[in-house]
């Protein structure tokens, strides 16, 4: 073959790969993809979503331990522009959020425990 008939094929095949890779990976769920829905409640620590799960059966069976104050809302807002770390839609301004021995984080509103988790893709 031809050299110019070679560094084509590769240029082709190097640019598919690429186009490739970028379409598999998607990253992490976005606000945007959360505050589309009215039932959403999701605030954002350290550039992740972090979502309410409440209701999901294997929180619920979760033998954690409090730990420390990681974060206190600092603004809600209901739309994705903006939204960045210290915000949450639905969670009042001046709620802390604590860490614990397990991938939940826990909000204390009224005496009430209430589960996050991290909404991270793989």
């Amino acid at each position: 073959m031809n050299r110019l008939l070679l560094i084509t094929i590769f240029v082709f095949l190097s640019l598919t790969g690429c186009s490739s890779i970028q379409e598999a990976y998607k990253g992490n769920p976005t606000p945007k993809d959360f505050l589309s829905h009215d039932n959403a409640d999701i605030f954002m620590y350290e550039g992740i979503v972090y979502s309410n799960v409440e209701g999901v059966e294997w929180v619920l069976e979760l033998d954690y331990t409090i730990g420390e104050q990681v974060l206190e809302i600092k603004k809600q807002k209901k739309k994705a522009f903006g939204f960045r770390n210290g915000t949450a839609n639905k969670l009042p301004i001046g709620t802390v959020i604590y860490e614990t021995n397990t991938p939940v984080y826990i909000v204390i509103i009224n005496g009430e425990e209430i589960p996050y988790l991290a909404m991270v893709e793989g």
